[in-house]
């Protein structure tokens, strides 16, 4: 069997192949990255490691050619045509190197009425996927809880959580439960089935008065909520031009649509993800403190 992931060496590529090694042998495991130097320790655990751009579908056929299944992890680019784009050559690719099956990365983030800037592209995967010749399963994630740590000090700081979501709430997965999820699907054929779509989330949602009590009683500090505009959250935030990017999600968001809770994860794994709370709890002890 082989198993190709691309974006291996990425936030979430990273987790998925961690989590697939524990799985299968290593042996099988095909990993297309940027940057092969980025990946030497997973060289030297017997995985096989190429070299290939998203932009040159030349570079992309060597690495898919005979995946039993091809793990498709999108790049990081902050716009619904760059990615479109990438995702038209992996079809190319992918069409043309005999992947039996592909596996690729979603988001909640993908209703028509989302001005979310990468709603366009989620919603683009599972029409052309459709359209394609490839047998495909897509796993949607909710938003990373990954992220909220970093961010615990300047909330503790603020003595608020300033989102500025109105009213609704906010759907949560960790990127290791959402690795773990990953790598079942890919190694279970009973769950690969063609034309699936998972929702990988935790079993609630939280407004934003309910994630600022998460949070305060994992850090002992006294946070609110007291959002900012739209506006000022896109300046605050705008380090690497993300700015709009992430305003736009959670403009969508205060349209309530991140607040989508599923099972599937249970379905998949056999038991519930991990809490916000005892995530946030278990990785706030690991991390240096700045205050």
């Amino acid at each position: 069997m082989k198993i190709t992931i691309t974006g291996a060496t990425g936030h979430l590529g990273t987790q998925i192949v961690k989590a697939l090694s524990q799985l299968v042998p290593t042996t099988q495991l095909n990993l297309g990255v940027h940057t092969v130097s980025k990946a030497t320790a997973f060289a030297a655990q017997g995985m096989s490691v190429m070299a290939m751009d998203y932009h040159d579908v030349a570079s992309l056929k060597p690495v898919l050619a005979d995946s039993d299944v091809f793990i498709y992890v999108p790049s990081k680019s902050h716009d619904s045509y760059s990615r479109v784009s990438e995702f038209e050559n992996v079809i190319q690719a992918a069409e043309t190197s005999r992947v039996k099956h592909i596996l690729v990365m979603g988001f909640i983030a993908d209703q028509v009425n989302n001005p979310f800037a990468l709603s366009a592209f989620y919603g683009y995967v599972p029409r052309r996927l459709a359209a394609s010749s490839l047998h495909y399963t897509i796993i949607r994630n909710a938003l990373y809880a990954d992220p909220l740590v970093p961010y615990l000090p300047e909330l503790i700081e603020r003595q608020n959580v300033i989102y500025p979501m109105a009213d609704q709430a906010l759907s949560f997965i960790s990127q290791a439960d959402s690795a773990a999820a990953f790598a079942k699907v890919a190694t279970t054929p009973a769950l690969l089935t063609d034309g699936r779509i998972y929702t990988l989330t935790q079993s609630q949602a939280y407004t934003m008065p309910a994630l600022a009590q998460v949070l305060s009683d994992v850090t002992n500090q006294p946070i609110g909520y007291q959002p900012v505009t739209l506006s000022e959250f896109e300046t605050m935030y705008n380090q690497g031009n993300e700015g709009h990017m992430l305003g736009s999600m959670y403009a969508g968001g205060a349209k309530g649509l991140l607040s989508e809770v599923s099972a599937d994860y249970e379905i998949i794994m056999g038991q519930p993800a991990q809490s916000l709370h005892d995530f946030l709890q278990m990785t706030y002890r690991l991390e240096p403190k700045n205050h």
